[in-house]
């Protein structure tokens, strides 16, 4: 039964939230900041990756995704295939029962319609698919909100996608590719927005404005653990070695011209890459910060006079704190995001990284800070303005009014 008036809205959050990767943490944040400020009468629980993490640093309840805990792990032998195996029948009912306790459920964020990076069908896209299936069948609202999307090879992993795109009640975009890329599976995206991602709703830090003259201030390099993506599996290590030794070339060079280097991560899995760049550079100009949330990640960005990064988030996070950025794109969803903030002279790629031709790059990048600087004020602007309108939307569509909810939003029959 729907709730009518006076009558608290349930709302779940849905995602791999709490499980090491700082920006999709973000994301869930811009969104509890929205639900905080619009809709502060609501009651907020979440199904998650990491649920101990996420009522520990956001005080909601939250569920764990996944039945078998071992889903993460390679399944080798036959007892651990069968668990998981059971497990993925086991989410079925589980995902369903807690979707059925809510009257909204959102997606907040994240590339959850892509696999640039290595993917099963069987993980998350199975359980995307999930809530999206029970969001129809239980009369729950299922939003994704600013969500990334890209061109998929692996046909059940399309087909998961495409059938989760296509049953979710609202759907929001990143970057216009992202939109392209679910129209061409074949999902009507005639009212479909794109806006800005949502870790641009995050209040940026107080900086201070750069001063005339002095000595060149420190470069935050950003690092990945980089293989490739869910097409490269063949050829991960090859690319993940010369991602490293471009890297290190890179920081050893900005290390020599005596400049600071504040090396920086956004997921758990990137530790090691840190690791191997201060072995194998071993300077004290060059440390790592300890960022626990993209708010640390803004700070350390914001300290700095440029900017050079890798991980999705990390960019955003440079951009939004006003710092002249490079970047070390493994997607097209860099490169689409740094045209969209007007920076698409300085984009390098991560497959074929060239710490000379990344260095002059790098330079070319200084001497045009001031331009950079006034360009990112501008976008920022704008993108704060576009953030709202999606909320003033969001409210509108899943949100009921009087007891009953909006019509207007996007849902094909299946």
């Amino acid at each position: 039964m729907k709730p009518g008036p006076g009558t608290p809205v349930r709302v779940g959050v849905f995602g791999l939230l709490g499980s090491g990767n700082l920006g999709n943490d973000g994301s869930l944040e811009a969104v509890l900041g929205y639900l905080r400020t619009r809709h502060p009468e609501a009651v907020v629980d979440a199904l998650c990756g990491g649920p101990e993490t996420v009522t520990a640093r956001y005080g909601i309840p939250a569920t764990r995704l996944h039945w078998y805990r071992g889903e993460y792990r390679t399944a080798s032998r036959a007892g651990s295939v069968a668990a998981k195996a059971l497990g993925k029948l086991v989410d079925a009912f589980r995902t369903a029962a807690w979707v059925r306790r809510h009257d909204v459920v959102i997606v907040p964020g994240m590339g959850v319609l892509e696999a640039t990076l290595p993917l099963r069908p069987w993980g998350f896209p199975y359980s995307l698919f999930l809530l999206c299936a029970a969001g129809r069948l239980t009369g729950t609202r299922t939003a994704l909100v600013g969500v990334g999307a890209a061109p998929i090879g692996s046909r059940p992993t399309r087909t998961l996608v495409r059938w989760s795109a296509r049953l979710a009640a609202y759907r929001s975009y990143r970057d216009t590719g992202s939109r392209d890329a679910i129209r061409a599976m074949g999902v009507d995206t005639t009212h479909d927005e794109v806006y800005p991602d949502l870790a641009f709703a995050l209040p940026a830090p107080r900086t201070a404005a750069p001063g005339p003259s002095g000595p060149p201030g420190p470069v935050c390099v950003g690092v990945m653990a980089f293989h490739g993506g869910n097409d490269d599996r063949a050829r991960a290590d090859e690319i993940h070695r010369r991602y490293l030794d471009g890297t290190i070339r890179f920081v050893r060079a900005l290390a020599e011209d005596g400049r600071p280097v504040r090396l920086l991560t956004g997921d758990a899995v990137d530790a090691p890459v840190v690791a191997a760049v201060l072995d194998a550079v071993d300077s004290p100009l060059v440390t790592a910060a300890d960022a626990a949330s993209l708010t640390d990640l803004m700070k350390e960005t914001a300290a700095a006079d440029t900017v050079v990064a890798t991980r999705y988030h990390n960019l955003i996070c440079a951009l939004k704190a006003g710092t002249p950025t490079l970047a070390v794109g493994y997607a097209a969803k860099s490169d689409a995001l740094m045209a969209g903030m007007g920076l698409g002279a300085y984009c390098h790629p991560a497959r074929e990284l060239d710490a000379d031709r990344l260095l002059e790059q790098f330079r070319m990048l200084e001497r045009e800070a001031a331009a950079v600087r006034r360009i990112l004020t501008e976008q920022n602007l704008a993108a704060a303005r576009r953030l709202e309108q999606q909320f003033t939307t969001l409210t509108a569509v899943l949100f009921p009014v009087h007891g009953h909810q909006n019509a207007h939003a996007p849902r094909e029959t299946p």
